[in-house]
């Protein structure tokens, strides 16, 4: 497993249940590798069967083929999930898709693709895992926002509205389901380098200009993320629920 996560062990995560959606690259496959290095019994869900293939022989994580924007499916592979480990004790609704698009040329079918990639799936898979959850009193459920709502980012209305949706329901699920003994809460990255954002969007100037927004003067990679997740995940956060982690080198102070 990568030294990145050796610094601090979370006990509480030994032989936990940790379901992650969009594990197979970016953000989430760090998240596999951050959770399977605590000796989590870690599940993923991904469309990319290749990927997915091979971070599961790298991890010793078990891959689940399964397209999440069909709820349908997504919720019978979230079974299969549950009755292989007995239950999911945290889940971390990560997938998602930062397509760029200009404001005019949005269609009713391109924006319900947008929600569907990033906002419902996170509902519909927290309902298929908190009944489980609330037989066992307890569990922790992590959302993925970002702070392109909080900036007002143009030329991605979609992707910013449904972030900006998950904001208001983390709030509302965490009140819902805190009586059950279930925490929801949401991770908000910034400007995070990933192969996706360097093959389409990253340039030396973008750097120097995210550098000199931020507070800290480093670029953000996946794992300052996943050491987040791993922290929500764990009991360490046992008093925290309703809440935005916003990991972004301090961007949305300026």
């Amino acid at each position: 497993m990568p030294s990145t996560y050796d610094t601090v062990r979370y006990a509480s995560l030994e032989g936990r249940a940790v379901l992650i959606t969009g594990g197979a690259s970016g953000i989430g496959a760090e998240m596999v590798r951050a959770f399977a290095a605590q000796g989590a019994k870690v599940s993923f869900i991904d469309i990319d069967a290749v990927e997915g293939t091979k971070l599961a022989a790298e991890t010793g994580a078990a891959f689940s083929l399964c397209d999440i924007t069909d709820i349908a499916a997504l919720r019978v592979a979230i079974a299969e999930i549950e009755q292989a480990c007995g239950g999911i004790a945290t889940l971390v609704n990560n997938a998602g898709k930062d397509d760029r698009h200009a404001m005019s040329d949005v269609e009713p079918d391109s924006w319900r693709r947008a929600l569907s990639l990033n906002l419902d799936h996170q509902f519909f898979a927290t309902q298929a895992v908190s009944s489980r959850m609330a037989e066992k009193g307890a569990g922790s459920i992590i959302m993925l926002g970002s702070i392109s709502w909080m900036r007002g980012r143009p030329g991605m209305v979609g992707y910013t509205t449904a972030k900006a949706a998950i904001n208001g329901m983390t709030k509302t699920l965490a009140r819902e389901l805190g009586p059950s003994g279930i925490r929801v809460n949401c991770i908000v990255p910034g400007a995070v380098v990933t192969e996706r954002q360097l093959k389409l969007w990253t340039s030396p100037e973008q750097n120097q200009q995210f550098i000199e927004l931020q507070a800290l003067k480093f670029r953000l990679d996946a794992s300052h993320v996943a050491r987040m997740a791993l922290f929500l995940g764990s009991d360490e956060s046992g008093g925290c629920t309703g809440a935005n982690f916003v990991v972004d080198a301090g961007l949305t102070q300026n």
